[in-house]
């Protein structure tokens, strides 16, 4: 292509491409020259992260730079192999690669300069299994020239596409070299204010920086659109929500004073503060848009009652949406066991119901003859009408993508909004993923509540954990037992739920033992539940399903099998199912194929009950995408911004996009800003005019 390409420029028509290679960068995101300006190195070459071979050691993460000096294809017993011998001037080092070996052997010869990188292990000599290697052009060396090198992703379809380092290098320094014409989209201001590398800089830098500082500019430049870009959405959702108007719902009525004047205990004072802020935004004329955060059994659920009630003393209808059918069964009986004391009506909707039940419960909710409904996201289809909703709570709302929890607020005028959450979160993931809300936070357990005791064990100590659940379950009391699979598969020796359900069986010969997952069928569900609230069944084998919405207070132990294969917010999930009664209450993790990761994991579980410590700890080792357990639809996914590191940056970028949005909350004078929103963010945007 002979006139110089724009950002918008199909990346096939860029020189060194085609069709072919364009088809196997689409599969990594790339379409257009913006996109590969965009895909950054995911580490560097230089001489401060190359090791000597002389210095290397077993176990190491190492990056060698070095020559081939002998390789070739072996043959053993089982398969074939390939291997070569790098030499730095230091000392050797063995290449080997058992997958790929054809491909492998056109690719590494003698002679090539080359990067690697890999764990460095031990046999007969230091050996790397499978490095991810980089063949180094001489004028391209880091030892020789001291140029900083830029590393790339590259996936199976880019290898089969001939697409390496090299050639990424090429046409992207080619690209970089011709990005005059890159218009800034953030004001000068912000860019001083924030002491912020222009947008052309950052990406010249990003990919071929001359010094470290170019580099730290460039990194810091870029994390900060990508956090900017997040805030300024979140602010103009905010901003919209608070433009809306809806019903104040400010009586609190006689209904609320008798279910309070009834409990059999008082409301702690975090419970009564956290109440009188979602009662106080009810009150406004504008919709509540709330996110309640609270530990386990931190009492997050006569809370929601109370404020439920507030609303239909309000007369309008609230609808309350859990993730499962067990939390929303849990949810129903809890509210009716409050609501029948003022003879308030409450409905369930799940998806599994008799034809003839749904129809009546529909028939009820349009004509206004029930007052709160609960259910499962049966709640948000197309043929559930109310007459008046006024109120919405979005349990563990973070299971929801964004935009089914709008397709339930869109069933009323603008009604007010309680998110509620078990799974404390961090608190720069809470303004990252929740700043379009306000916050409340239950941060104080029932006077009731006793910390529950947690042990690691080995697999060597169950007969003395299996004893110990005898003599509780003798005491009058009842265990869980976790396992985090269903039945066992060809990939997995994990102990699965039906088959400890058999051996559980063998070793408590004289009490009942229970099986529950989540491929049962509801009556079958309901009934194990029924008679394990009636103490019938003492001990309850169960997978994840009861990770929320089981409420037994005379369940004493938890007993997680496999627990290195759980993360620590749903290990602290499963935790909070016992401790709800008086009698103290045990949590015994049993690790079987530990390794350093989970041992800290494990570690931590063992040392506190904090939910929020917890938490953090959870965010700095898992990362934001598998925090929740489950990568989320409606959460927004960085190319190169950090939640855990990135702080200050985040804070940063927050002032500025709530300082922009309160001068030009259109965006109207900030086209190319605007431009980028409308381009990159349309799914998030359900909520806010701008255009």
């Amino acid at each position: 292509m002979s006139a110089q390409p724009d950002l918008n420029t199909p990346i096939q028509y860029i020189k060194g491409i085609g069709p072919k290679r364009a088809d196997a960068l689409s599969t990594a995101g790339i379409l257009t020259v913006n996109d590969i300006l965009h895909y950054y190195p995911r580490r560097y070459l230089d001489r401060t992260t190359v090791k000597s071979i002389r210095d290397i050691k077993k176990n190491d993460e190492a990056t060698i730079v070095g020559t081939i000096e002998v390789c070739g294809e072996r043959k053993t017993r089982k398969r074939k192999l390939y291997q070569a011998v790098l030499s730095d001037g230091t000392g050797l080092i063995t290449l080997v690669w058992f997958n790929g070996v054809k491909y492998i052997k056109n690719i590494i010869q003698k002679g090539d300069r080359i990067a690697i990188h890999g764990k460095v292990e031990f046999y007969n000599g230091l050996q790397i299994i499978h490095p991810e290697y980089d063949k180094l052009d001489t004028d391209a060396d880091p030892i020789n020239t001291g140029t900083i090198i830029p590393l790339y992703p590259l996936s199976a379809e880019l290898n089969k596409a001939r697409i390496d380092h090299r050639s990424l290098r090429r046409i992207i320094k080619t690209l970089a070299d011709q990005i005059q014409y890159c218009t800034d989209y953030l004001d000068e201001e912000i860019i001083r204010v924030k002491n912020l590398c222009s947008l052309k800089n950052a990406l010249q830098n990003i990919h071929f920086p001359e010094s470290l500082e170019d580099l730290k500019e460039a990194i810091h430049r870029l994390k900060f659109d990508e956090h900017f870009f997040l805030q300024l959405l979140l602010s103009l959702r905010h901003r919209s929500y608070q433009k809306l108007g809806t019903n104040p719902l400010s009586k609190s009525g006689p209904k609320v004073k008798k279910i309070l004047d009834d409990l059999a205990f008082e409301l702690t004072y975090s419970q009564k503060k956290v109440l009188k802020e979602i009662c106080h935004d009810m009150a406004k004329p504008i919709p509540m848009n709330r996110l309640l955060q609270g530990d386990v059994g931190s009492g997050k659920t006569i809370v929601t009652i109370l404020a439920a009630v507030t609303a239909v003393a309000n007369g309008v209808q609230a609808a309350v949406m859990a993730p499962t059918e067990i939390l929303a069964h849990q949810h129903y009986e809890s509210f009716k066991q409050q609501l029948n004391k003022v003879h308030i009506t409450c409905a369930l909707l799940v998806g599994k119901q008799k034809a003839a039940e749904r129809k009546q419960i529909l028939e009820a909710i349009k004509n206004g003859k029930v007052d709160i409904l609960i259910g499962t996201h049966a709640l948000i289809q197309k043929e559930v009408e109310f007459k008046k909703l006024g109120f919405v709570v979005v349990d563990e709302q973070h299971r929801f993508g964004v935009l089914q929890r709008g397709d339930l607020t869109k069933k009323g005028e603008n009604p007010h909004l309680l998110a509620m959450t078990a799974t404390p979160i961090p608190r720069t993931m809470a303004i990252t993923y929740h700043g379009d809300m306000d916050l409340s936070i239950i941060d104080e357990m029932p006077k009731n509540r006793m910390p529950v005791v947690t042990k690691v064990v080995k697999e060597s100590r169950l007969k003395n954990v299996y004893k110990f659940m005898k003599e509780e379950v003798a005491d009058g009391r009842q265990c869980m037992v976790v396992y985090p699979l269903v039945e066992e598969t060809e990939k997995s020796d994990l102990a699965a739920a039906t088959e400890g359900f058999e051996n559980l069986n063998n070793i408590f010969l004289e009490i009942k033992v229970g099986l529950i997952h989540g491929r049962m069928k509801k009556d079958e569900k309901d009934d194990i539940m029924d008679a394990y609230a009636k103490n019938e069944i003492h001990i309850l084998v169960s997978t994840t399903v009861i990770e929320v919405g089981i409420d037994i207070p005379n369940a004493s132990v938890m007993l997680i099998e496999h627990a290195e294969r759980f993360g620590l917010t749903q290990l602290h999930q499963l935790r909070g199912r016992v401790g709800r009664g008086s009698a103290k209450s045990y949590c015994i993790l049993v690790e079987r194929n530990i390794t350093d990761t989970s041992r800290k994991r494990l570690a931590i579980m063992e040392k506190t009950n904090d939910g929020f410590v917890i938490a953090d700890e959870d965010l700095k080792m898992r990362g934001p995408g598998k925090f929740f357990s489950t990568e989320q639809s409606g959460f927004f996914k960085y190319k190169i911004a950090d939640m855990v590191t990135d702080g200050p940056i985040i804070r940063n970028a927050r002032q500025a996009a709530q300082e922009l949005t309160k001068t030009d909350p259109k965006l109207e004078n900030h086209p190319l800003m605007k431009e980028r929103l409308l381009k990159d963010y349309a799914q998030y945007l359900d909520t806010v005019t701008i255009s």
